[in-house]
C-alpha cells in the first residue's frame, strides 16, 4: 500500500490499483489524476478537511463512490450521500479495511463547539487521527500520519500522542497553517517522539509517498 501526502491534511492510499482519498480540504490543491478511487473518508466537517469542489470532482470522475464520515459530516455535507461511521465500526471497501476511532474533535477553545471526528485505521497498518489525539489502542501501527500544526494543537500534546501510538514510522501532516520554520520545528519534535519507540520519522512534502 502506498500512502501519498498532499497539502495540509489530504492523503491518498493506493493498493492493487485502487485508491482511497482522505480529507481533501480547502488548503489542498486539486488532486489531479488518481488510480481508481473506491472511497472518500472525511474525518470531520471543518472546511480544511473537505470542500464541495473536491467532492464534486471526485464524484464526477468516479460516480457513486461512497463517502464515509461521522454524523457531523453528513449534516454539513447534506447535499452528498454520506455514509455515517462511528468509533468502533469497521467498513470494507475492497481491497481496504477501514476501522474508526475517537469520536470527537480536539478542543480549540471553550467558546467553539466541539464537533464529531473519527480517526481511521486502514488495513491495520496506517493510522490517521483527523483532528484528535485518539489512539488505536492494542494495535501496532506501521505508519502514522501525525498532525503537526493547528489552532487546537500544542506540540507537547502532539508529541505525547506519537509516544502513545509508538508507530514504526510516522510523518507530519495538517501543516499548511505553519511557516517553514514552524513546520520544521514541529517535525523535529515529532521525530524525537517517534524515535523514543524505536520508530523512524519521515519528511514528506506534498506529492511525496511512503510504502507499507
Amino acid at each position: 500500500m502506498r500512502v501519498t501526502k498532499f497539502e495540509h491534511a489530504a492523503l491518498t492510499l493506493v493498493n492493487a490499483g485502487k485508491t482511497i482519498v482522505i480529507d481533501p480540504g480547502a488548503f489542498t490543491a486539486p488532486l489531479g489524476v488518481l488510480d481508481q478511487v473506491v472511497a472518500v473518508v472525511v474525518t470531520h466537517e471543518h472546511p480544511d478537511h473537505w470542500t464541495p469542489d473536491h467532492l464534486d470532482r471526485l464524484l464526477h470522475a468516479y460516480p457513486g463512490i461512497p463517502i464515509f464520515g461521522p454524523e457531523g459530516v453528513a449534516k454539513a455535507a447534506a447535499g452528498y450521500d454520506v455514509t455515517v461511521v462511528r468509533p468502533g465500526e469497521t467498513v470494507t471497501v475492497e481491497p481496504f479495511r477501514l476501522e474508526f476511532f475517537g469520536g470527537r474533535h480536539a478542543v480549540i477553545h471553550e467558546s467553539i463547539p466541539v464537533v464529531d471526528n473519527v480517526g481511521v485505521l486502514v488495513d491495520g497498518a496506517f493510522y490517521y487521527p483527523g483532528d484528535s489525539y485518539a489512539v488505536p489502542t492494542g494495535r501496532t501501527i506501521e505508519l502514522l500520519a501525525a498532525p503537526i500544526g493547528a489552532p487546537w494543537l500544542k506540540i507537547g500534546e502532539a508529541m505525547d500522542f506519537v509516544l502513545a501510538v509508538a508507530p514504526r514510522r510516522a510523518f507530519g501532516t495538517h501543516d499548511m497553517t505553519l511557516s517553514v520554520v514552524g513546520r520544521d520545528m514541529g517535525r523535529a519534535r515529532l521525530r524525537w517522539a517517534t524515535e523514543q519507540g524505536g520508530g523512524e520519522f519521515l519528511v514528506l512534502d506534498p506529492g511525496d509517498a511512503a510504502d507499507i
